[in-house]
C-alpha cells in the first residue's frame, strides 16, 4: 500500500526497490520519481513540455528534429519510469502511436494512478523485459526507439551489445532513430564502447553532453542519437548551446572511441556505478 508522507510525499514498494513521488515545490502538480533514492523521472502534469533533467531536455530535442514539427511518431520507449518522454511526445506530436515496456509493474501501476497520462495520449505500457519485448516486435514498425533503462542506477548488460543493437536497428524503418542515454565518469571506457556499439548496426551517429562529461572529467549522462541517414547537427548543436545547462554535440566518434570495440553478449557488461552523494541533493 502507498504511504503519503509530509507535502503528499508518496511512498511505495515496487517490484525494483521504494518508490517515491516527490511534489515539486517550485512548480504546482509536477513530481520527481525516485528508485532507491535514485532520481529516474520529473513529469509536470500540467505542462508535459517542461523537463527539469537536462539530459531529457537533449534526448527531446534530438526527437524534435529527426521530423518535422507535429508529424506524430511511430514510438518504443524501452525503459518507462513516470514516462516523462512518452508524454511530451504526446503532446508535441498528437496522434503518435506510442509503446512503452517497463519491466517493473506495481510502479507502471504506481505511475498510472498517481500520474495520468495527457488527454487523448495513445500510449499503451507493457510490462516486459525490454530485449525480450523487443525480440517480438515486427520488423521496421518504428520511426523511433528511446533507450533509457536502468536497473537502480545502473543500465542491465544484455541491453548493451552488438546482438540488442541489431534487435534495435531490426524494429527501425529504414529512415529510423535511436535516442539513447549512456550514463559514464572518468575515463568514459562504457560510453566509449557503447558508441562502438551502437555504431555497428546504426553507423549515422552523434553524442549530445556536458563539455565535462564528453572530456572524461565527471560523471554524466550522454545521449547518443543514431541512424542510418545524416543526423540534424546544426540544428541539434544549436539547441544543446541554447540550454539552461549548455551541451556539446560530438560528432567525430572514431576520435571519442578511440579504438574501444564493440561489446557483445559474451562480454556485455552493466552501466558503471555513479559516485557516492552524486543524487544527495535531491528535491
Amino acid at each position: 500500500m502507498a504511504q503519503r508522507r509530509r507535502s503528499d510525499r508518496i511512498v511505495e514498494t515496487v517490484a525494483s526497490g521504494i518508490a517515491e513521488l516527490i511534489p515539486d515545490a517550485d512548480r504546482a502538480g509536477a513530481y520527481t520519481l525516485l528508485l532507491d533514492g535514485t532520481p529516474q523521472s520529473h513529469v509536470d502534469l500540467a505542462d508535459p513540455t517542461h523537463l527539469e533533467f537536462e539530459y531529457i531536455r537533449r534526448m527531446a530535442a534530438a526527437i524534435d528534429l529527426i521530423a518535422p514539427p507535429g508529424r506524430p511518431l511511430r514510438a518504443l520507449h524501452l525503459g518507462g519510469g513516470a514516462l516523462t518522454l512518452p508524454r511530451y511526445v504526446a503532446v508535441t506530436r498528437p496522434g503518435s502511436p506510442q509503446r512503452v515496456v517497463e519491466i517493473d509493474g506495481p510502479l507502471v501501476e504506481v505511475v498510472r494512478r498517481e500520474l495520468p497520462f495527457p488527454a487523448k495520449a495513445s500510449i499503451r505500457v507493457r510490462v516486459a523485459d525490454a530485449r525480450a519485448a523487443l525480440e517480438g516486435i515486427r520488423e521496421s514498425g518504428y520511426d523511433l526507439v528511446v533507450l533509457d533503462v536502468f536497473a537502480g542506477a545502473r543500465t542491465p548488460a544484455h541491453l548493451t551489445s552488438v546482438e540488442f543493437v541489431r534487435e534495435v536497428a531490426r524494429v527501425l524503418d529504414p529512415g529510423g532513430w535511436l535516442v539513447a542515454n549512456v550514463a559514464d565518469g572518468p575515463p568514459l571506457r562504457f560510453a566509449k564502447a557503447q558508441v562502438a556499439t551502437i555504431r555497428t548496426a546504426l553507423p549515422s551517429a552523434c553524442l549530445v553532453a556536458d563539455a565535462a562529461v564528453l572530456r572524461g572529467r565527471r560523471f554524466g549522462n550522454l545521449v547518443v542519437l543514431a541512424g542510418r541517414t545524416p543526423p540534424p547537427i546544426a540544428d541539434l548543436s544549436r539547441r544543446a548551446a541554447g540550454d539552461w545547462f549548455p551541451g556539446r554535440v560530438e560528432t567525430d566518434l572514431d576520435r571519442f572511441v578511440g579504438g574501444a570495440a564493440p561489446v557483445t553478449d559474451g562480454a556485455a557488461v552493466a552501466s558503471p556505478t555513479p559516485p557516492a552523494g552524486l543524487f544527495s541533493n535531491r528535491k
